[in-house]
C-alpha cells in the first residue's frame, strides 16, 4: 500500500503528532466508516451492538419507557394517603418534622406553614391492594402490575436541577441523559430507528407551565450521536427529515454517498470522532425517511386500542398519543422511549389543575400497561412513571379544604414502576404520618437510576465514560440497586 505520507527512511517535514496518527489510521479508519456509512447490517434494519461485555448480566428488561410528570405531582393527592392531615387540618408543622429542613424561598415568608390535607379520597385497589387516589381510576385497573414506591426522596429543591437529577444523575448541566448511556452502552435493536427517542406533551388545558430543555436528552460528554431524537406532533415528526422539493429518494442517496466521501476524507485526514457520528447521523435519517412515517401512521390500530389508551389518542400531541406511538416503537426496538408531561407545578390552584393532569395521563399510562401486557411485551420493557420532586404537607397561601397549593418537597415523594423484571403488585418504603420524612426503605435518584440499569443487565458502576480526567457514570459516586423491587 502507498502511504499518504513520507516514508520512515525520509522523515516528514512538518508533520505533527497528531497529522501522522491520523494518517497512519487512514485504512483502518476508512474501513470503519465505511461500515458506518451504510453497510449491510445497518441497511437492512438488523441491530447495532453497543460497548463489548455488555450487558454484564442476563437482562430482563431489553427497553425503557420512561414517563416523566414535569413540575412535581403531589404524593399526598395520588399516592399517598395520610389520615393524619385530616385530624391536623390548619395546625402548624411540628418543628419536630421538619427537623430544620430547608424550605424554599416561595414559602420562607409565611408567618405559619399550615397543614393541609388533600381533598382526594384513596381506595385500595387489585388483589395487591394498592392505594390510589381516586384521581386515577384507571390505573387502579392495572394495580397489580405496579411497584408503587413512596420512599423516593433528591437533594434538589428546585425545578431545574431536580429534573437534571433526575435524567443525568446531576444537578448540574452537562452529563449525558439515561437514553444516552443507554443507546452508549447497550447500542440499537434496530438500525432503521434512533435507539433514543423523545416525545412531549402538555396539559389539555394548553398551559406550558415547566419548559424542557434539549439537555435533559443531550449526550452530555458522550458522543453526540447518542443524543435523544425528538418526535414531533406537527407535519414533520422529526425536524429537517423531509426532502426539499425536486429531490428524490435516488437522488437523495447520490447527495449522501458524495457527502460521505468528503467526510470520510475529512476524518482520515484530521481524527475527529464527531465527523464519524455526522456520517453516521446522515445515514440514519436516510432510514428514518422511510422508518417514521411508517411508525407515526395509526390507521391500522384498532378501535379496542384506541379505547385502552382513550379518544385523546387520536389527538396529535396528546399524552395519549405519545403513549401509543410508545408502544409502537418499543415494538420497533427503541431502547429508551423518554415521555415529557408538563403541568404538575401546583403551587396554587391544585385542586384545579391536578384533576387535569391526572385525566390526560391515568388513562394512558394505564392503557400502555396493559396493551404491552396482551402483547406479551410488558415482561421485557420496564415502564416509569415518575416526577422530579412531590409536593408539601402543608399549604403555600395558607390551609384551605377546598382550595389550597402545595410547595416543592424532594425529601420524600412517590413514584411507580411496571414490567422489565420489576415486582408487580408491590408497595415500597413509607412515609411518616405527614409525607414530609421517610419512614422506612429509602429510595434515593440514584438507587433508582442504578435499580433501572440492573433490569437492562448493567452494573451502573462499570458503565463508565472517562472525561476531563476521570471516569464518570450516571450514578456518580453512589447509588445501590433496590434488590426487593426485584421480580
Amino acid at each position: 500500500m502507498t502511504m499518504p505520507f513520507n516514508s520512515p527512511a525520509s522523515p516528514p517535514v512538518g508533520l505533527s503528532r497528531r497529522s501522522l496518527l491520523a494518517r497512519s489510521a487512514f485504512g483502518l479508519g476508512l474501513a470503519a466508516l465505511g461500515s458506518l456509512a451504510g453497510g449491510a447490517r445497518a441497511m437492512a434494519g438488523e441491530s447495532l451492538p453497543g460497548l463489548p461485555g455488555l450487558p454484564h448480566f442476563a437482562a430482563r428488561a431489553k427497553r425503557v419507557i420512561c414517563l416523566f410528570m414535569s413540575g412535581g405531582p403531589s404524593h399526598l393527592d395520588l399516592f399517598d394517603p395520610k389520615p393524619e392531615l385530616d385530624k391536623r387540618f390548619d395546625q402548624d408543622l411540628p418543628e419536630s418534622v421538619r427537623g430544620g429542613q430547608r424550605i424554599t424561598g416561595m414559602v420562607a415568608g409565611q408567618a405559619r406553614l399550615a397543614l393541609q390535607p388533600s381533598r382526594y379520597r384513596f381506595a385500595q385497589h387489585g388483589r395487591s391492594g394498592q392505594w390510589l387516589s381516586e384521581l386515577l381510576p384507571h390505573l387502579g385497573g392495572v394495580a397489580d402490575e405496579l411497584c408503587v414506591i413512596r420512599s423516593l426522596h433528591t437533594e434538589a429543591i428546585n425545578h431545574d436541577p431536580a429534573i437534571t437529577m433526575f435524567q443525568t444523575g446531576s444537578q448540574q448541566p452537562g452529563r449525558p441523559s439515561m437514553g444516552a448511556w443507554l443507546d452508549y452502552g447497550l447500542g440499537s435493536l434496530n438500525a432503521d430507528l434512533p435507539a433514543f427517542v423523545v416525545m412531549n406533551s402538555v396539559p389539555s388545558t394548553g398551559a406550558p407551565d415547566q419548559g424542557l430543555l434539549t439537555r435533559l436528552w443531550g449526550p452530555g460528554f458522550l458522543p453526540s450521536r447518542h443524543q435523544g431524537v425528538q418526535l414531533r406532533s406537527g407535519a414533520d415528526p422529526v425536524l429537517y427529515l423531509s426532502d426539499p422539493p425536486g429531490i428524490d429518494r435516488a437522488r437523495r442517496r447520490d447527495l449522501l454517498d458524495g457527502l460521505g466521501d468528503l467526510n470520510r476524507l475529512a476524518a482520515a485526514q484530521q481524527g475527529d470522532p464527531e465527523i464519524q457520528t455526522r456520517i453516521a447521523q446522515y445515514e440514519m435519517a436516510f432510514r428514518m425517511q422511510a422508518s417514521v412515517p411508517e411508525l407515526v401512521d395509526l390507521a391500522h390500530e384498532s378501535d379496542a386500542t384506541f379505547a385502552l389508551y382513550g379518544e385523546d389518542a387520536r389527538k396529535p400531541g396528546t399524552f395519549a398519543r405519545n403513549c401509543l406511538l410508545a408502544r409502537r416503537l418499543a415494538e420497533r426496538g427503541v431502547r429508551f422511549i423518554q415521555l415529557y408531561h408538563r403541568g404538575w407545578d401546583h403551587h396554587g390552584g391544585l385542586a384545579e389543575r391536578l384533576p387535569v393532569g391526572a385525566r390526560d395521563t391515568d388513562q394512558a399510562a394505564a392503557g400502555l400497561i396493559a396493551d404491552l401486557r396482551q402483547r406479551g411485551m410488558l415482561d421485557d420493557t420496564l415502564v416509569i412513571w415518575a416526577g422530579e420532586f412531590g409536593r408539601t404537607c402543608y399549604a403555600q397561601g395558607g390551609a384551605n379544604r377546598e382550595k389550597y397549593g402545595r410547595d416543592h418537597h424532594g425529601r420524600a415523594f412517590s413514584a411507580w414502576l411496571a414490567g422489565g423484571g420489576i415486582k408487580p403488585g408491590v408497595s415500597w418504603g413509607a412515609t411518616d404520618d405527614f409525607g414530609f420524612n421517610i419512614a422506612s426503605d429509602p429510595v434515593h435518584v440514584h438507587d433508582l437510576q442504578a435499580t433501572i440499569l440492573h433490569c437492562l443487565g448493567i452494573d451502573h458502576e462499570r458503565l463508565t465514560y472517562r472525561s476531563q480526567g476521570r471516569q464518570f457514570r450516571l450514578t456518580d459516586v453512589e447509588g445501590k440497586v433496590m434488590k426487593g423491587m426485584l421480580a
